[in-house]
C-alpha cells in the first residue's frame, strides 16, 4: 500500500505546552481520511506540519514521499486553512489568479479551472465583485477554489463546509467525492459528524494530543460504539438535564444533547424503556420522540473524549 502522509511518534510544544504527544498517522493514497477531535485537541497543529507551515519539535514526517518543508513537495498539497487568505480589496477572479500565479499556473490555464470550480460551487456570478463584499459562505468557497488550481495531489480541507448552509454544503461533498475518483488524497478537518461518517473512508480521532483512535467509520461504530441507542426528543426545552438526574438514580445514564434531547447506551433497550416513560411521568415531563437507533460516529467521539464535537475543553 502507498501512503501519500507518514508520520511517527510527532512531537510538537508551545511554549512548555505539549501540543502534540507522540503522535502516529498513516494515510493511503487516494482516500478520504477524516479528522475529527475536540477544540485544542491538536488538529491545527498537525495539520500546520503536514502542509509545511511549522515544523515538529520530534519525529518522522514524510509527505508523498518527501520532506513537507521541501518546496517541490508543498507544491503537490492544496491547503484551505479555516482563516482564509484572501485580500478584500481585489475581486474573486483577482484573488484567484494571484494564487494560480504562486503555484506557476498562468492565467490562460487557470481560468477554465476557475470557471469549471467556481460553477461547481456557485460563486462564478461573484467573481467580479471585490471580495470584502462576500458573505462568509462565499469566501469559503473561494479559499477551497484556490486550494485546488494547481491540481494537488493531497488535499488538505481544514472545515471546509462551516459555515455553509445545506445546499452548498452537499455540493462541497460532491466535490470532494469527485476529487477521490481522481485519484487525490484528501485529509478532511471537520466538526460535522455527519461530514466525517458520510465522506470518510477512514477516520482518526485526536485528543490531548494524540490518536485515540483510527478506522473506517464501521469500525469505530462496531469497535467502540454501544449495541443499541435509545434517543429522546422531549416535549419541553430546557428539562433534559431534570429527566437525566431522575434516570441516573435508577442507574441508567443518560446523555444529555442540546436542551431537549437524551441519548442512552443499553444492551437491551426493551428492557428499560418502560422505566424511562414511567420516570418522565412521574416528573410531568412529555416525550416528543423514542427511538432506538444505531450507535453513530457522535456516540463513538463522546464515549472515547467525554464530550461533544466543537465543546471547548474544560
Amino acid at each position: 500500500m502507498q501512503y501519500a502522509v507518514m508520520i511517527k511518534d510527532l512531537v510538537k510544544t508551545y511554549n512548555g505546552f505539549e501540543a502534540l504527544r507522540g503522535v502516529d498517522l498513516q494515510i493511503p493514497d487516494g482516500i478520504i481520511y477524516g479528522l475529527l477531535g475536540p477544540n485544542g485537541a491538536g488538529k491545527s497543529t498537525l495539520i500546520s506540519i503536514i502542509v509545511g507551515v511549522s515544523k515538529p519539535d520530534k519525529g518522522d514526517v514524510v509527505v508523498l514521499g518527501g520532506s513537507p518543508s521541501d518546496p517541490r513537495i508543498r507544491s503537490l498539497i492544496g491547503y484551505q486553512p479555516q482563516e482564509h487568505g484572501l485580500h478584500p480589496n481585489l475581486t474573486g477572479w483577482e484573488n484567484l489568479y494571484f494564487y494560480a500565479g504562486i503555484y506557476g499556473v498562468g492565467k490562460k490555464e487557470a481560468r477554465p479551472k476557475i470557471e469549471e470550480l467556481a460553477s461547481t460551487l456557485g460563486v462564478l456570478d461573484h467573481l467580479g465583485k471585490p471580495v470584502r463584499t462576500y458573505s462568509g459562505g462565499l469566501k469559503q468557497r473561494l479559499s477551497i477554489i484556490a486550494a485546488l488550481l494547481h491540481d494537488p495531489e493531497l488535499i488538505v480541507l481544514d472545515e471546509p463546509t462551516t459555515g455553509l448552509d445545506p445546499g452548498v454544503r452537499q455540493k462541497v461533498w460532491d466535490l470532494i467525492r469527485d476529487l477521490r475518483r481522481r485519484g487525490k488524497t484528501i485529509l478532511l478537518a471537520t466538526h460535522y459528524m455527519e461530514e466525517a461518517e458520510k465522506l470518510g473512508d477512514e477516520v482518526a480521532i485526536i485528543d490531548n494530543g494524540r490518536i485515540i483512535a483510527r478506522g473506517s467509520p464501521e469500525e469505530l461504530k462496531q469497535r467502540y460504539g454501544p449495541p443499541a441507542v435509545i434517543e429522546i426528543v422531549l416535549g419541553e426545552e430546557g428539562v433534559g438535564d431534570r429527566l437525566a438526574h431522575a434516570l441516573a438514580s435508577q442507574g441508567i445514564e443518560a446523555t444529555v444533547l442540546g436542551r431537549d434531547r437524551l441519548r442512552i447506551y443499553c444492551k437491551d433497550p426493551d428492557a428499560i424503556i418502560p422505566d424511562i416513560t414511567g420516570m418522565a411521568y412521574r416528573l410531568g415531563l412529555s416525550i416528543r420522540v423514542l427511538r432506538v437507533v444505531k450507535p453513530s460516529l457522535e456516540d463513538v467521539f463522546l464515549k472515547l473524549t467525554g464530550r461533544r464535537l466543537g465543546e471547548n475543553e474544560s
